[in-house]
């Protein structure tokens, strides 16, 4: 963010996370380093290209596609990112590789495939993995959208910060896109989130319960979570090469040195439009929320961590199927009714965000197929079956690496 940060909803990121594989078997093929040298004419692990920018993630199998800086609508954002899909895809062809979508690779095998990045910042990698062992699916076998809010002075982050709590548990119901795990379906639908929940066990305070505290100003956020982090990785981390706010893997994390809050919780969709339908969705409700069209500022703090990590594991399970039983939570939506499940809770949403901003909402037809038809992961079991072998899997993934191509929805 700037010196001078946008005011809520004036400024948005968007980073999507996607793997690197091969061509043919849709084997992972760690070669991101060889692709963004190819682009930059030079080893690199970033590159500029206008509006959108590629970098390098944690392993040589996955590659980031973001906006370079906020910008103050969604609209035309997933043109821009499928074009970016396209150019590295492109680059990609001669290598025997190409793009795939989905929050895990539903059969990599992390203990023996692992490759961290060995380039530029490999310190800081080499840190996580001599202190967490990064060979586990919940490292090297995660692909996510970051969503990026921004806010100015403590007033807006308190009331952002208040409505991304009460949104985070639902994420999975509408987002979640990982329901398999080494060649078989895992019995979740966000399997992602599963082993994310608990791959710095070593560490509790940096992940917390997911769901963060009940925070107002950033004084508050630094002594309460940004310094008991820092105070338990200390004795690990002599050289404080991890001693930054990223550390921080709470479902949404307050990025100061930006003036943001990062979402972390969604699982990558099958392409672009998909992925900015259900930022557009996000954004919808959290604006709703801090501006008290559904409840008070008031009511909406006092929701604990423990009842929202309990909808969240639900959403986790079952996706858009959980059921959501919990009437004070509901009401904080204006939801009429004690119990929904998470498609009708997010369809409620959705419409009632839409009647309000209609406007400002764009990507309103993708959303609406999206509710209509379920996660990318209840989608993707469907077309596997309930018992798919690999050349199953390899089919309705080979699908879902077209759809990223085109740019389409994945509606078996």
């Amino acid at each position: 963010m700037t010196s001078s940060p946008p005011h809520l909803f004036e400024g948005y990121g968007i980073e999507l996370e996607y793997m690197v594989v091969r061509r043919d078997s849709l084997d992972i093929l760690p070669i991101t380093d060889k692709v963004l040298f190819h682009a930059a004419g030079a080893p690199t692990a970033d590159i500029d290209r206008g509006p959108l920018g590629w970098s390098n993630e944690l392993v040589l199998h996955v590659i980031e596609i973001k906006n370079s800086g906020p910008v103050d609508s969604l609209g035309g954002l997933a043109g821009k990112f499928a074009g970016e899909v396209r150019e590295i895809n492109a680059i990609l062809d001669p290598m025997e590789g190409c793009l795939l979508p989905g929050g895990m690779h539903p059969w990599m095998d992390p203990h023996r495939e692992t490759r961290l990045w060995p380039h530029g910042s490999r310190h800081i990698y080499q840190a996580y993995d001599r202190i967490f062992d990064c060979r586990g699916h919940g490292w090297s076998n995660l692909q996510s959208a970051h969503l990026n809010l921004g806010f100015n002075g403590d007033e807006e982050f308190a009331r952002l910060h208040a409505a991304v709590r009460l949104i985070l548990p639902l994420l999975p119901a509408i987002a979640a896109s990982s329901p398999f795990v080494e060649g078989r379906p895992s019995g979740l639908l966000d399997t992602r989130l599963h082993y994310y929940r608990r791959n710095q066990g070593r560490i509790p305070s940096i992940t917390g319960l997911t769901i963060p505290e009940r925070i107002s100003t950033r004084a508050e956020y630094v002594e309460r979570i940004h310094n008991p982090i820092f105070r338990d990785i200390a004795p690990l981390d002599p050289d404080n090469i991890l001693r930054h706010e990223w550390l921080n893997s709470r479902g949404a994390i307050a990025r100061f040195e930006r003036s943001a809050i990062e979402i972390r919780l969604i699982d990558i969709q099958e392409c672009p439009s998909a992925d900015l339908a259900v930022a557009s969705a996000v954004i919808g409700a959290l604006r709703c929320l801090t501006g008290e069209e559904w409840s008070s500022r008031a009511r909406q703090q006092e929701p604990g961590e423990e009842l929202l990590l309990d909808v969240l594991l639900r959403c986790i399970e079952s996706g858009e199927e959980a059921v959501i039983d919990q009437p004070s939570y509901l009401a904080l939506f204006s939801f009429p009714g004690p119990r929904a499940t998470g498609s009708e809770l997010w369809t409620h949403m959705a419409e009632s965000a839409g009647r309000l901003l209609a406007e400002t909402m764009p990507y309103q037809e993708e959303l609406r197929r999206l509710l209509r038809h379920g996660t990318l992961a209840g989608r993707l079991l469907r077309a596997a079956g309930p018992d798919p072998g690999r050349g199953r899997l390899r089919e309705v993934y080979r699908e879902l690496a077209r759809c990223l191509a085109h740019d389409e929805l994945f509606l078996p």
